[in-house]
């Protein structure tokens, strides 16, 4: 498989200066100095930049990065792509700038959500990670930046494309119970992170249900909620421990809309891992504010 990691997101927003406040405040993101009063760039770790949010009314997902390690992974995506039916367009000289990276094509999955595979990221190893907020550091490396959970309207074309064109591997299912009936939740791996994406079976306008950043410690976690909760964020759920991966974690509402996952102690998995079931997302905690 060539697609090493989900490497970058990009995201639209109406009201940027909320969202820099929260990333910064909040989160503990490192803002990356910029020209440009449309975009706002983050960093997590050495690479120059990890999530983007743009000026826009979507309020949504617009763009994810998956990264390979070279010129000749590329190229074979591409043909393993357009052998699966789907179009894809290089990406121009100024696109390639904006990315930092040294050559990326892109596409579409199935509900619209464009997919950008590209090598040649741009690291910054000479100017240090340093977290406004103290955090002592996020877990990314082969890993990538973390995961998205998309919402889709037919889970199995979805899982298709993301098999048979990206190469990506089912990692477990959960059938989550939901007042409207049962959700099913595809997990899918590319990496030793137990997920980079996952689907969940419903229709909605929105196209992702919550993106995932995973700190180095237990504390770093912790520390996250309590300055959440000061800063008057709306919490989506509470500290708790998901049942699959057994990441510990909160949920908390971005400024536009979608929600972030902040975890901590993931376990990893490796090419003996056998696909399981669960019947419930958590083993403990994530109450949402109602239920508490």
């Amino acid at each position: 498989m060539c697609i090493r990691a989900l490497s970058y997101i990009g995201l639209e927003a109406e009201d940027l200066d909320a969202w820099q406040s929260f990333a910064t405040d909040v989160l503990g993101l490192m803002k990356v100095p910029s020209d440009d009063a449309g975009t706002i760039r983050f960093r997590l770790d050495s690479r120059a930049w990890r999530i983007a949010v743009d000026k826009g009314d979507s309020n949504d997902l617009t763009y994810i990065g998956f990264e390979v390690a070279g010129r000749e992974e590329l190229d074979a995506m591409r043909k393993r792509i357009e052998a699966c039916g789907v179009t894809t367009n290089p990406g121009s000289m100024e696109l390639r700038r904006q990315r930092g990276v040294l050559d990326l094509f892109h596409f579409e999955d199935p509900i619209g959500l464009r997919i950008e595979l590209f090598y040649g990221a741009t690291e910054v190893f000479e100017q240090p990670f340093c977290s406004p907020a103290g955090v002592s550091g996020f877990m990314t490396a082969e890993q990538g930046l973390g995961h998205v959970v998309l919402l889709v309207p037919d889970v199995a074309k979805s899982l298709d494309f993301y098999e048979r064109a990206l190469g990506l591997r089912l990692t477990d299912v959960i059938d989550m119970t939901t007042p409207g009936g049962i959700v099913e939740l595809l997990f899918m791996n590319c990496n030793p992170r137990h997920h980079t994406i996952a689907l969940a079976g419903m229709a909605s306008p929105r196209k992702l249900d919550h993106f995932m950043i995973q700190v180095a410690s237990i504390d770093d976690m912790g520390l996250a909620y309590d300055r959440a909760l000061k800063a008057g964020t709306r919490i989506r759920a509470s500290i708790g421990r998901h049942s699959n991966d057994h990441m510990v974690s909160f949920y908390a509402f971005t400024p536009s809309g979608a929600a972030v996952e902040y975890g901590w102690g993931a376990r990893e998995i490796d090419h003996n891992w056998n696909v399981v079931r669960y019947d419930t997302t958590s083993v403990w905690g994530h109450h949402s504010p109602i239920e508490t």
